[in-house]
C-alpha cells in the first residue's frame, strides 16, 4: 500500500521561502526619498515665487452684483392675433419670376447627371455655365428650374428636390413693369 503520510515537510517548507523570480541586481527603491524631498521643494518654492511675484491675493476678488436695467416694450397691438402689414406700392410694378437652383458643379457630367434624377418630377430644368462669385474664372454648371409664376409654386418645386436628396435654394428676378 501507499503511505500518504507528510514525512518531508520540513524541507517543502524550504523551498517556500526560496524566490521563484529573482534578478542579479540588488533590490534598491525606484525613486530615493531624498529625490522626492527636493521635487517637494523646488514645487514649494516656485508657488511662492509665482505668489510674490504675480502680486495675487485671493481675498480681494469679490463678485459684483449686475443691475440689469433693460425693459422691452412693444406695441400693445401686437398681443392681438392680428398684425397689419403696409404694402409698398412699388412691387405692384415689379414682375417677378421664381427659379429653384439645385446645384452648381464644377463638372459637367455631375450636373447632367442632377438633371436626369429630376426630370421626372420637376419640369423645366437646364443646365447654365456660370462663373463662381467666389473663386473668379472659375466656371461652373448651374443646374436651375423654372421659371414659376409665383412663390408658391416654386417652393412646391424645392419641397420635391429636396425630397429627391438636394439642397434647393430660391433665386428670383424681377422686373419694373
Amino acid at each position: 500500500m501507499k503511505d500518504f503520510a507528510n514525512r518531508k515537510t520540513a524541507q517543502k517548507v524550504k523551498n517556500k521561502s526560496r524566490r521563484t523570480f529573482s534578478s542579479k541586481r540588488p533590490d534598491a527603491d525606484v525613486i530615493s526619498n531624498s529625490t522626492i524631498f527636493y521635487l517637494l521643494l523646488v514645487s514649494f518654492c516656485l508657488a511662492a515665487m509665482s505668489f510674490f511675484y504675480f502680486k495675487t491675493e485671493i481675498s480681494s476678488i469679490k463678485p459684483e452684483t449686475a443691475a440689469n436695467s433693460v425693459t422691452i416694450n412693444f406695441p400693445t397691438s401686437l398681443m392681438d392675433d392680428s398684425i397689419l402689414i403696409e404694402e409698398e406700392e412699388d412691387q405692384n410694378s415689379l414682375s417677378c419670376k421664381y427659379f429653384v437652383q439645385v446645384g452648381a458643379y464644377g463638372n459637367k457630367k455631375y450636373a447632367i447627371e442632377a438633371k436626369d434624377m429630376l426630370k421626372i418630377d420637376i419640369q423645366n430644368i437646364t443646365i447654365n455655365e456660370v462663373y463662381s462669385s467666389l473663386n473668379p474664372g472659375k466656371l461652373l454648371n448651374s443646374v436651375i428650374s423654372g421659371p414659376y409664376e409665383n412663390r408658391s409654386a416654386a417652393n412646391n418645386a424645392k419641397e420635391k428636390i429636396t425630397i429627391k436628396g438636394f439642397d434647393p435654394r430660391m433665386r428670383t428676378i424681377c422686373k419694373q413693369i
